[in-house]
């Protein structure tokens, strides 16, 4: 009888609806302390060979390239070296100086050309700082090498287009110019890696330097980096991007010379003085043909500066395509705004309020000669036509 009322109280604890609940809890318990040790312990034990694979596919990639290029050169190491190490500047290459665009500095003694790179505080009209990391580096995801970048052209339109191309959720922009390919090699790919942006799979990771298409380096430098980078150049009519450029520097340096002065060699004969480097970036063709040396026209992406004005939309369906990304910027992500003469963003990245680019955009041009301006057009048409055989697209510029 004692042994019947102990198995019937033992059954009546056993079943108690309230027990049952504790006991389906603290098994829940067990199994989600599991699976988050066993988390940790695979977290842990990782191998580090996935950095250190990513580091040596690159490397493999630049030694792959070096000894091609050895073989192409027939045993010279000294020119294959020539093609990849910096040389002297002539006065043909140094045409970067005077960018008036947020850049990243290694320390404040090593680039101090001049004011060109002091506009950089306030990219928008209301003060929203651009930052050499997006606001989502905070975030998760991973710092990844850039799969395409804005090479140029100075006064194209370049801030435009990657302010623009930022509204889109697949792609990442580092919002200072890293100036890696022309300025800061010698820092490295760690370096560089480490301004960009974090990416989830599938986002698109951007930069832009305009100085980079007029770099004789870069070409062969991107290339060992990566030969399926995707290029992007805004171009602009050449006489007008001249003009835009003298602006900027006279707005800096209100001493220097007139428009015509610095133009011309000779003023009587006409002579173009081709030394000045606002009338050798124009000449698209010649560096263009750099380029050509190391990607295929196929991985170059040639942007309209004047559609990106009159047809912003079009434009950015164009690169949308051409970074193989759905056209989520339209027509109506943008307002035309009258005052400034250009597009803006009815919501701008990390922002709900319509925004357009700052101060330092939009400068109004001084009047400039109509014969220097004619004079202008005569020298850029040949170069012209061959940059519009070169690219298959005739941009009316003459």
């Amino acid at each position: 009888m004692e042994y019947s009322l102990f198995c019937h109280h033992f059954y009546a604890l056993s079943v108690s609806p309230v027990k049952k609940k504790l006991g389906l809890l603290f098994i829940m318990l067990l199994l989600w302390v599991y699976m988050l040790y066993s988390c940790v312990g695979y977290c842990a034990t990782m191998p580090p060979g996935l950095v250190v694979d990513n580091n040596n596919n690159i490397r493999a990639k630049e030694t792959d390239f070096l000894g091609k290029y050895a073989e192409a050169e027939s045993g010279r190491p000294d020119l294959m070296m020539s093609k990849l190490l910096p040389r002297p500047q002539s006065s043909w290459t140094d045409v970067e100086s005077d960018y008036d665009e947020p850049s990243v500095r290694r320390a404040p003694r090593d680039f101090s050309k001049d004011e060109g790179d002091v506009d950089r505080a306030e990219e928008w009209d209301d003060g929203r700082r651009v930052s050499s990391l997006s606001s989502f580096s905070n975030g998760s995801g991973n710092k990844k090498l850039p799969q395409a970048i804005i090479i140029g052209v100075k006064k194209g339109g370049t801030r435009a287009l990657l302010e623009f191309l930022r509204v889109h959720p697949d792609i990442r922009a580092v919002g200072a110019e890293p100036h890696f390919f022309d300025r800061n090699y010698d820092n490295g790919l760690d370096w560089y890696r480490d301004l960009m942006p974090k990416t989830l799979e599938g986002q698109i990771t951007m930069e832009k330097t305009p100085s980079y298409f007029v770099t004789r380096e870069a070409p062969a430098r991107i290339y060992a980096l990566s030969r399926d980078t995707k290029l992007i150049v805004v171009v602009r009519d050449p006489v007008t991007r001249a003009i835009s450029d003298y602006t900027q520097t006279l707005s800096k340096k209100p001493d220097i010379p007139t428009f015509e002065s610095l133009t011309f060699k000779n003023r009587t004969t006409g002579l173009i003085d081709t030394s000045w480097s606002a009338i050798q970036i124009g000449i698209y063709a010649k560096h263009l043909d750099n380029w050509l040396q190391f990607f295929p026209m196929s991985q170059i992406l040639f942007v309209s500066g004047e559609r990106l004005i009159s047809d912003p939309a079009g434009e950015l369906g164009r690169v949308q395509d051409f970074l193989g990304l759905k056209r989520i910027i339209t027509d109506k992500h943008f307002y035309f705004n009258q005052t400034k003469g250009f597009p803006c963003l009815k919501k701008a990245e990390g922002s709900s309020k319509p925004h357009c680019l700052g101060k330092t955009k939009g400068r109004t041009h001084p009047n400039i000669d109509p014969e220097v301006v004619q004079r202008l057009r005569d020298f850029y048409r040949p170069f012209n036509m061959k940059f519009y055989q070169m690219t298959g697209h005739n941009f009316g510029w003459d």
